[in-house]
């Protein structure tokens, strides 16, 4: 009988955290060996799927420790700042790292892919099937249309999320400028206010709504003269997340090093 794959969650209590236990705990092909969360968690030392009403066995704890190196993979959605200390753990002791986390400034992205030399690493800021499915779409489209189609980008969020684009907007964003022979950074357009001047060619857009508990809709708008193509995915459920980085988990384990993300997963790099 093969081994289970040995996951730690970390944020465990979190929405995200709790919807990845649910996942794990379902999976006969997995095992979880870990959950962490921040010391000032109120459910430090509790089981940790006693807020989905299970008996893990897996007590939540504050910081990764000896009990959970032998681990195989560890998944985390959490912030930058904690991901690169849970990146420092995995280098160390050869743990694979699915990394959901968004927000990351060059330096930070820097460090992620030096560590990708090291060990496996599936790097994506949005673990859904859809969304990776739209970036394939929107590279396509972009290829077709942007000479004579101004491009827009729309992402909507919960109220809670704190980092703006997302990093799903900003990835659509580099999809499109190098589909288009662009720079995101010198053609992206981020605020726009007061009396501004007409629209300039080669321009992308961003727009951000943050509100309620949406979970995560993006589009990408081609906007011609008496036509638009507008490319859309909402996400109503973070399953759809979970169960990208479960994928995720089971395409890395067993990889030595490496650099992925979630088109390698699903074998959707280069589609026409």
């Amino acid at each position: 009988m093969t081994k289970p794959i040995r996951i730690v969650v970390v944020g465990a209590t979190g929405k995200m955290g709790q919807t990845l236990i649910q996942e794990i705990v379902n999976d006969n092909e997995l095992l979880l060996s870990g959950a962490i969360d921040a010391p000032s968690c109120s459910f430090i030392g509790s089981d940790s799927g006693s807020l989905l009403g299970l008996n893990t066995g897996v007590l939540i704890s504050e910081s990764l420790s000896e009990e959970h190196v032998e681990s195989d993979i560890l998944i985390d959605f959490t912030r930058p700042e904690a991901s690169l200390v849970y990146l420092d753990f995995c280098i160390a002791h050869g743990i694979n790292y699915v990394l959901g986390t968004t927000g990351f400034n060059e330096d930070e992205k820097e460090r992620i892919y030096a560590a990708a030399k090291k060990i496996a690493i599936c790097f994506a800021p949005n673990m859904s099937v859809g969304v990776n499915l739209l970036i394939s779409l929107v590279e396509a489209a972009t290829k077709v249309l942007h000479n004579e189609f101004d491009i827009e980008i729309i992402e909507a969020h919960h109220r809670h999320k704190v980092d703006s684009p997302s990093g799903t907007a900003l990835r659509l964003g580099e999809v499109v400028a190098k589909s288009a022979g662009l720079s995101l950074k010198e053609n992206s357009i981020f605020h726009r206010e007061g009396n501004i001047a007409p629209r300039k060619a080669k321009e992308i857009g961003f727009s951000t709504i943050r509100g309620g508990d949406i979970v995560g809709d993006h589009t990408v708008l081609f906007a011609g003269d008496g036509e638009r193509v507008e490319l859309t995915h909402k996400a109503s459920s973070r399953k759809t997340f979970a169960k990208g980085a479960i994928r995720a988990s089971k395409f890395i384990t067993g990889k030595n090093s490496g650099l992925f993300d979630i088109l390698d997963v699903l074998n959707l790099k280069n589609i026409d």
